[in-house]
């Protein structure tokens, strides 16, 4: 058994030798990535991304929806800042706040003479805030200084406070809410130059894991608790964001 363990090693050590001594064994490339500098070390970037939208119906009827009635909006905004530490190299800090409002009148769903839903009187208020470290490396796209990718990895905090209810008078139902989440994840993007110190970003929503934690108070007597854990690596094409970005 000894004899078969020393000639082993002996085989093993010849051919790690020989390994080390071999003129055409598989090198790594230098695929010159960092080499090409598209973001300076030094620069101070600062941006952020602004979106609203707003509806209101009135009498509405598509399909098995009758009788709508209602209104709302939603408002988000992101600013952030951050340091180019070494060329194509970025750290900050992301705030996020967003506000999402709904007053339902009226809304019916109609499936059939035997199952009619009615709702009357349905209000929905959240806002939420977010604040995140981000760490950014950059690459151009072949020998341009105009375009290049990013990749924006970020670990985030979330806070949010809501509530909702329905009815009116003695049918009153309200709940109010409250969320803690934790992200982390990364959001790879596009950027381009329009000037010399501004750029137009295109980026997809974090892709990553994501754990939250809910607690309710329903009629201020019911209380209830929510966990909810995600991970998510696909790409959605209706989380693609649009900013600006300057860089000083």
């Amino acid at each position: 058994m000894k004899t078969k363990l020393l000639l082993l090693s002996l085989l093993l050590g010849g051919t790690l030798a020989a390994s080390a001594i071999n003129p055409h064994r598989v090198q790594r490339i230098d695929r010159e990535i960092q080499k090409r500098v598209f973001i300076p070390k030094g620069q101070v970037l600062a941006g952020g991304i602004v979106s609203y939208s707003e509806h209101e119906e009135d009498n509405l009827n598509f399909t098995v929806l009758k009788n709508i009635e209602g209104r709302g909006y939603d408002f988000g905004v992101s600013p952030f800042v951050g340091y180019c530490f070494r060329n194509n190299m970025a750290a900050g800090v992301r705030f996020a706040y967003n506000r999402t409002y709904l007053d339902l009148g009226n809304f019916d769903l109609n499936l059939g003479e035997d199952f009619n839903i009615s709702l009357d009187d349905v209000y929905y208020l959240e806002q939420s805030y977010e604040v995140s470290g981000f760490l950014r490396t950059y690459m151009p796209v072949g020998r341009s200084k105009i375009f290049g990718l990013f990749n924006e990895c970020r670990l985030t905090y979330g806070y949010a406070r809501g509530k909702n209810s329905t009815g009116s008078g003695t049918s009153y139902d309200g709940t109010f809410e409250t969320a803690h989440s934790l992200e982390i994840g990364f959001a790879p993007g596009v950027s381009a130059f329009v000037t010399d110190w501004a750029a137009v970003e295109v980026s997809m929503g974090v892709m990553g894991f994501n754990f939250k934690w809910v607690d309710q108070k329903t009629n201020q007597v019911e209380h209830g608790k929510r966990r909810t854990s995600s991970g998510d690596f696909k790409i959605n094409l209706f989380s693609i964001n649009i900013g600006m970005t300057f860089y000083l």
